[in-house]
């Protein structure tokens, strides 16, 4: 399909990122339209493009994508570049596995438990029981991506795939608490991916500026 693609996202949201660090690793060029969906003001903007309201969606021609792992897919399939999927059956397996990891056990007690309250919340908003139970589990979730990243399918320093688009934006904000960041290094394989995708220009170009924050959740 021809023509230049249109993302809608949230600058500080972390599925927004994932979305534009794929968009970077392929080389898309691509027009952004800003919305927070915690804004009511940007409400029925956001509904027009996703059916609930969130971020991010993906406008190419006449096709419309919501749902990151969708976006995810569409720009792997979509556009010329770089592979962001594995070709061993095994890689893109722990790939999917990863995923799946990120969406179902990290991003709520990590990003919406530990990140929320420690990086956007105000002092009043702060739930500091709701931010040390995702602390709690995080050990659990860590565990499990720490013997992936070990085993040297994917979350291999060097390598990038469209896991590691999803997972990079929330590691890279837990890592930003202080608690997140001592935990973290304790995770050898996980330790040395962050550093090595912290230096990559994907997660560069696309890091959120926390100092132009207003205080609303991730």
């Amino acid at each position: 399909m021809s023509g230049e693609p249109t993302l809608t996202g949230y600058g500080f949201s972390v599925y927004t990122r994932a979305a534009r660090m794929a968009l970077a690793a392929k080389g898309v060029s691509y027009s952004y339209e800003e919305c927070n969906p915690f804004a009511p003001g940007d409400a029925e903007a956001l509904r027009a493009v996703h059916p609930f309201g969130r971020v991010p969606a993906l406008r190419h021609g006449g096709f419309h994508v919501w749902e990151t792992q969708a976006i995810l897919d569409y720009v792997e399939a979509g556009f010329d570049g770089p592979p962001l999927t594995p070709q061993r059956a095994e890689a893109k397996a722990r790939m999917r596995q990863v995923m799946g990891i990120v969406d179902a056990y990290l991003y709520w007690p990590l990003v919406r438990g530990v990140v929320s309250n420690a990086l956007f919340a105000s002092q009043a908003e702060r739930d500091g029981a709701a931010a040390q139970a995702g602390l709690d589990a995080a050990p659990r979730v860590l565990a499990a991506l720490e013997e992936i990243a070990g085993e040297g399918e994917v979350l291999v320093p060097g390598q990038l795939t469209l896991a590691d688009c999803l997972l990079w934006p929330m590691l890279d904000y837990f890592r930003q608490v202080p608690e997140g960041a001592a935990l973290l290094r304790t995770y050898e394989a996980l330790t040395l991916w962050a550093e090595t995708m912290a230096q990559r220009p994907e997660a560069i170009t696309t890091a959120p500026d926390l100092n132009q924050l207003e205080r609303s959740p991730a």
